[in-house]
């Protein structure tokens, strides 16, 4: 895989699944509203893939040793991956209660970001159980957060 692409793609799952968690379980705490959980998932694909998109391509530029083709690599990877993986939990909402598929989307993104840690660890030839728990461990801290967050803000708002 071209490192541009590759850059992109690994930007833009874990942005995906990050960001994605993150406000669904914050939004499940607050409102316990399905409506609010697929309007925020839809919001996040579109504003936030196109957001992450022009700041990797801005960044790839202020590096000054990047093609002009590199750089769209990584835009459009970017911008492809982050709204793919951020639509994909709108399945698990639409299939099941929102309590199931919270708890179904949780263990999709983990294994998202456990597989790419994984590929990305193999391909430097470092040890992988490091960079995944890393990054799972980055993941699951989010999680964390945004449940309090989202429990908090529900307890003023309700």
């Amino acid at each position: 895989m071209k490192r541009s692409i590759r850059k992109g793609l690994g930007f833009g799952l874990n942005s995906g699944v990050i960001t994605t968690l993150g406000m669904m379980v914050g939004l499940n705490a607050s409102t316990q509203s399905k409506l609010a959980v697929i309007g925020g998932i839809i919001a996040i694909a579109i504003a936030d893939a196109f957001s992450d998109a022009v700041g990797i391509h801005i960044a790839e530029e202020s590096e000054n040793g990047h093609t002009e083709r590199e750089i769209w690599e990584s835009t459009l990877s970017t911008l492809t991956s982050k709204f793919i993986i951020a639509l994909s939990f709108v399945v698990p909402v639409l299939a099941f209660g929102l309590s199931l598929a919270i708890a179904v989307s949780v263990v999709w993104g983990l294994a998202l970001v456990t597989i790419f840690s994984y590929y990305l660890a193999t391909q430097q030839g470092v040890r992988s159980y490091k960079v995944v728990l890393e990054h799972v461990g980055i993941v699951i801290l989010v999680i964390i957060i945004t449940h309090y967050v989202g429990k908090w803000v529900g307890a003023f708002c309700y």
